[in-house]
């Protein structure tokens, strides 16, 4: 698992428009909240893409992109984003490299039966590369907000460094 400081895992995977997007489009330029959800249109990960999705503009006030990832394809991403009017960028990590190398592919038990899934997880980059936060099992129910408070706390935590 990652922990904070640590260098964030080089991604590249095609977003919901088909295009190919990767770490190095974003770093120098803007803090990344890379977030994780296991799959498109099922009710926690809805909850979860439209809470960031209305706080958008507070994320961009402070100069930081959010990127969902799971393992559904580019049409499925883009099907969720028109059915639900969503404003984050969606990646679509079909061969799970991303998730591997974020460490959020792991085994999960329920009801005594054991499955790979992709645990609900978010990674704050800064521009320089480097995991401001790694929080692993994180419930959707108020996370965009939380994440909000983490970044505005980092530009605030810049301020008094200058």
């Amino acid at each position: 698992m990652l922990n904070k400081n640590d260098p964030a895992p080089f991604f590249r995977a095609h977003n919901q428009n088909k295009q190919l997007v990767s770490l190095n489009d974003y770093l120098d330029n803007k803090t990344i909240v890379l977030y994780f959800y296991p799959k498109d249109d099922t009710p926690g990960c809805t909850i979860e893409a439209n809470d960031f999705t209305a706080l958008a503009d507070e994320f961009d006030k402070q100069d930081t992109q959010v990127i969902g990832v799971s393992k559904d394809d580019c049409v499925s991403h883009q099907a969720f984003i028109d059915k639900y009017n969503l404003n984050v960028e969606l990646l679509a990590d079909v061969d799970g490299n991303i998730c591997e190398a974020y460490g959020v592919w792991q085994e999960v038990e329920k009801d005594g039966v054991k499955k790979m899934k992709i645990v609900r997880s978010t990674f704050i980059i800064n521009k320089d590369g480097e995991l401001e936060e790694a929080l692993y099992g994180v419930n959707h129910e108020g996370h965009a907000q939380e994440v909000l408070e983490k970044v505005k706390s980092m530009s605030t935590a810049e301020v008094k460094q200058d």
